[in-house]
């Protein structure tokens, strides 16, 4: 490396050298994104969706490495060798460059916090609390990043971190009271995270509003009812009220009544009751058999109640569908009872 200046005020073998770093620290930010990243994805995520073929890092990290690499070679040449190179120029390289890398690696860092769900195990492959404990995950990680790197940026543009740090300690106090309803969200959400009284992707009702959970923040829980519309309630609310939960129904209740004119036979209602009970239970759909029950439940001068009590699979479609089949029996074995069903318009003319 030694030798006269030939190129400006840099040797040819310094020069030679310097080029061979650059293209060094090119190759090496293209080979972390679109090979090395995408192998330890494959290798360390605990997620089928990580797929090495088509995975690439975020640009910030091809960047990152490359000025890692430039920093720490024009750093070892300053060190180990005596090159003929503008001393000046070269300092102010090795001072961006070790700057970039520092600014570069937060921002890679902030991107990579989406990848956190990679590597979150749940008990059992739970996707719905995977995707809760990502969603958490990602928000606690993003506001880490953002937090030190104002004190990393703070201090590469020479500011007094002690001074900053005893400033804020002296307006903690001020702070925590005015924000006191941020960090009740907050332990909310972890909360919410340990007990898991619902995931994402589970349908709710909380403070008489009711959606399904698509995102669980720091602060908030959004939910998107049923008219498509978002709602965001305070993460403290929901550790605070009853939430109920409709996801994690392991069946579905069918209670119909129908009324019948007062004059109808009793034994013939008697027969309505157990002959319309034993066909429901003979249908695939009726599950809890020993709970379910067709009873007369009301006796009065116009009318007659019966109510039923019915159970299903947990499933909207089969619920509907079963509740009309249900309807139409208990219609066909009314008529082959020969019972009178109430009709209020008639019992108003009479």
């Amino acid at each position: 490396m030694g030798g006269e200046a030939e190129i400006g005020s840099f040797s040819q073998g310094t020069a030679t050298i310097l080029a061979l770093v650059v293209l060094l620290s090119l190759g090496a930010g293209i080979f972390s994104r679109r090979m090395l990243f995408p192998w330890l994805m494959d290798l360390f995520s605990k997620t089928d969706r990580i797929d090495g073929k088509d995975l690439f890092a975020p640009r910030s990290l091809a960047w990152m490495v490359g000025l890692f690499i430039l920093w720490q070679s024009t750093d070892w040449l300053f060190s180990n060798t005596e090159p003929v190179w503008d001393a000046d120029l070269m300092t102010d390289v090795l001072n961006y460059s070790r700057a970039g890398f520092i600014i570069l690696m937060l921002f890679a860092a902030y991107r990579l916090v989406d990848y956190l769900d990679a590597f979150i195990v749940v008990e059992g492959d739970d996707m719905a609390a995977r995707r809760s404990l990502a969603s958490v995950a990602e928000s606690i990680g993003r506001l880490a990043v953002v937090i030190v790197g104002f004190f990393v940026i703070a201090g590469l543009f020479g500011v007094n971190l002690n001074g900053l740090i005893a400033g804020l300690g002296i307006t903690g106090l001020a702070l925590a009271l005015a924000a006191r309803d941020s960090v009740a969200n907050v332990f909310g959400a972890i909360s919410i995270i340990i007990d898991q009284p619902f995931n994402v992707g589970d349908w709710i009702i909380v403070e008489d509003i009711e959606g399904e959970v698509v995102n669980i923040g720091l602060r908030t829980t959004m939910l998107r009812t049923g008219n498509d519309t978002i709602v965001t309630v305070p993460n403290s609310n929901i550790t605070n009220s009853p939430v109920e939960n409709y996801s994690k129904r392991r069946f579905r209740r069918i209670r119909p009544t129908f009324e019948f004119e007062q004059g109808n036979d009793m034994t013939a209602l008697k027969k309505f009751c157990d002959t319309l009970c034993e066909q429901v239970l003979a249908d695939s759909r009726a599950t809890k058999q020993e709970d379910s029950w067709v009873k007369i439940s009301q006796v009065l001068p116009s009318k007659v109640t019966v109510s039923c009590n019915f159970y299903c699979p947990s499933s909207g479609r089969i619920q509907r569908e079963f509740t009309e089949d249900i309807i139409l029996m208990a219609r066909s074995r009314g008529e082959e009872c020969g019972l009178i069903f109430l009709e209020p318009r008639r019992r108003a003319q009479m």
